[in-house]
């Protein structure tokens, strides 16, 4: 017998499976911008009716476009807009604080931290941290953890944090994540390091604050070219993956030989386990587990590797990410 939800379940099938589960809700998604996942999910789920959806972005005329459509799809849905910089921990602090501020959002019931950046040339944020583990990381890090007290307001508070298959690439490089200034530097493996920071960070999310009602997931959404891919020179020979093959090749993954290499999902299918994360009530059970394509990651068929499930890293991992954001979160 076929698994309830598999790699084949759509997006639009989920929403209205969780159509009582979302409606009402309270969402804020990162990374809403056309052209990317974050907005496919804002608008199909718009279709179950939530109460508020709150659309990030770094610019407004770009997630605009965004709150238009949701508004096209079901002209009841309230949208928000919330601008900032996740690689400013500046912009990412007045941010959480406007936030903080909306006497008419009381709470927040659902979070997910969407937005991102893949496969960059090397360059540092505004504080001085590689790129990708600055953007993907630490400006989610200290964002959610600014506005906390909003998600547990909330009486099913839930965080959903995108990661991806590609953390198979690198673990967490505790001595050097900052690539020595680039000397180090390999785009895949600095990105990869990023994605198993997220699936970290939800583990102790989990660990932290399941007491207090918080569910917290990670997942891998599939694989879609989006405005992500951006950097990504797709008129090389190689498809501009050489690298990428090289980063495979250099940890032994399964995913060095071409018969393993993922196939392009749909729309559909690539905001499924989005959906699946954020709206599922059977996964209560899985507390801070990365999924992918709609179930709990199987280790030993590689789909997580264990440099991502480990409990003592994602603790070591919080407390460097306390001293590098310069603030401590004690739940």
């Amino acid at each position: 017998m076929a698994p309830r939800y598999s790699k084949d379940s759509k997006a639009s099938e989920l929403v209205q499976e969780f159509a009582d589960n979302i409606k009402g809700k309270v969402i804020l998604v990162t990374g809403t911008s056309p052209g990317g996942l974050g907005a496919l999910y804002c608008t199909a789920i718009a279709k179950a009716s939530p109460s508020l959806i709150i659309l990030t972005g770094r610019t407004a005329a770009a997630i605009q476009k965004t709150a238009d459509e949701i508004k096209v799809v079901n002209s009841d849905v309230k949208t928000q807009l919330l601008i900032f910089d996740l690689a400013s921990f500046q912009s990412v602090r007045k941010a959480a604080g406007e936030v903080n501020s909306w006497k008419d959002v009381p709470h927040i019931d659902l979070l997910v931290n969407n937005a991102g950046i893949m496969a960059v040339p090397y360059g540092t944020t505004e504080d001085g941290f590689e790129r990708q583990f600055g953007t993907n990381h630490l400006g989610h890090f200290l964002f959610t953890n600014l506005i906390m007290d909003k998600i547990l307001a909330s009486k099913t508070p839930r965080i959903v944090v995108v990661s991806s298959v590609a953390h198979r690439t690198n673990p967490i490089r505790w001595a050097d994540y900052n690539w020595s200034d680039g000397k180090t530097y390999q785009r895949w493996m600095a990105y990869g390091q990023s994605k198993t920071a997220n699936i970290l960070m939800a583990i102790s999310l989990a660990q932290k604050l399941q007491r207090k009602g918080l569910q917290a997931f990670s997942l891998h959404p599939g694989i879609f070219l989006t405005n992500l891919s951006r950097d990504l020179d797709f008129n090389a020979p190689d498809g501009g993956m050489s690298d990428l093959t090289a980063a495979e090749t250099f940890m032994g993954t399964k995913y060095m030989h071409p018969e393993n290499a993922y196939l392009v999902d749909s729309e559909e299918q690539v905001i499924a386990t989005h959906v699946f994360c954020s709206f599922s009530d059977d996964i209560q059970g899985h507390n801070g587990k990365y999924f992918h394509e709609c179930h709990v990651a199987d280790e030993a068929n590689e789909e997580v590797y264990s440099w991502a499930t480990s409990a003592i890293y994602a603790d070591k991992l919080w407390t460097l990410s306390e001293k590098l954001v310069g603030q401590e979160f004690k739940y």
